[in-house]
């Protein structure tokens, strides 16, 4: 059984970005972000074998209504998020992320 799912300061920081951007172009809209960024976390929690492997051992879950892709893997019962990226920005990034075990 998983015990929870673990976001990196990076990938904490590309939600970040994206709630004020949104909550700027329209009051409330960042909010909205959230909850659907959390509705794919705990789809990813309760099962994070759903989405297909992207590089290496990277699973991408696509949230629903935003165009944003949540990168993550797995290590042993933990989830670990690596990156919020919008869909348009290069998924090369993930390279640079690391996550210390």
């Amino acid at each position: 059984m998983r015990t929870g799912i673990i976001v990196i300061p990076e990938a904490e920081a590309d939600v970040a970005e994206a709630f004020q951007w949104y909550e700027e172009m329209n009051p409330g809209l960042g909010a909205e972000f959230l909850r659907c960024i959390d509705a794919a976390l705990n789809l990813i929690k309760r099962n994070p074998g759903i989405y297909r492997k992207v590089y290496k051992d990277i699973r991408r879950a696509l949230p629903q209504r935003f165009p944003y892709e949540i990168f993550y893997l797995t290590d042993g019962d933990k989830i670990i998020v690596l990156a919020v990226l919008h869909a348009k920005r290069n998924p090369d990034l993930l390279k640079e992320r690391t996550y210390r075990r």
